[in-house]
């Protein structure tokens, strides 16, 4: 359903999420016209959500040639989540060096009660927490250039991490990474802090990396391949 008021998000969403699942192969064209007429919205929004997805690397837009769906390597996505994992290391050293009391209460507040999501099995409003804990990290550095690169690198590489929570158990896996990072924080521990956040994004890239291994194929059966169990849809 295409709510009011998150239009672009909605689309941005659904077309990575299919891109991911092998809905729509590799070189196929996005026809703008077809997906406002899919998504019941004008073509305004299509057009914003091509161009974030192009940002994501999940399109290509050429002149004359319209949007297609691009081919993600796993040597570029590994390259991604490499930069990914040192900038969330350096965020979180910052983090636990500098965040204010405040900032370390509410980060903790925020963990804590995200058990209750997990044990519920909530994916979407646990990858809504997730996207604030990391938010939180960033923030807590007090470094605004590395906070806009880390920012940045994560809304390129957001449909991928999004992907890693229809895995058997990431959830419960993602907190207990989440709470070695948060207790490194709230020590002060800067070397632990950074070791934590690197091995976290470490681990996301890995469940991420089977949904572009190989695009074109459906995520159930690339998940089959990997040995690595799969819940849910893939739409």
């Amino acid at each position: 359903m295409i709510r009011p008021g998150r239009t672009v998000d909605q689309v941005v969403r659904s077309l990575s999420d299919r891109i991911l699942a092998g809905q729509l192969r590799p070189g196929e064209k996005l026809d703008e016209y077809a997906l406002a007429d899919l998504y019941d919205v004008s073509r305004t929004p299509v057009r914003e959500a091509l161009g974030r997805l192009s940002a994501m690397g999940l399109v290509e837009r050429r002149p004359n040639r319209g949007a297609t769906v691009a081919v993600v390597s796993p040597e570029y996505l590994q390259s991604m989540f490499e930069s990914m994992a040192e900038l969330e290391s350096i965020c979180a050293r910052l983090a636990a060096e500098r965040m204010t009391v405040a900032e370390r209460r509410t980060l903790e507040h925020g963990h804590r009660d995200a058990a209750r999501l997990v044990h519920l099995g909530a994916e979407d409003d646990y990858e809504e927490f997730n996207t604030e804990f990391h938010t939180q990290l960033y923030l807590g550095a007090h470094s605004p250039h590395i906070t806009e690169l880390a920012m940045q690198t994560r809304d390129r590489l957001a449909p991928f991490r999004r992907a890693q929570f229809r895995l058997t158990g990431r959830l419960a896996k993602s907190w207990q990474e989440h709470d070695a990072i948060v207790t490194a924080v709230l020590q002060a521990d800067g070397a632990a802090a950074a070791s934590s956040a690197k091995a976290h994004v470490s681990v996301v890239g890995e469940a991420s990396a089977v949904f572009a291994e190989e695009p074109h194929t459906p995520v159930r059966r690339i998940a089959a391949r990997s040995r690595l169990p799969i819940t849910g849809s893939a739409t």
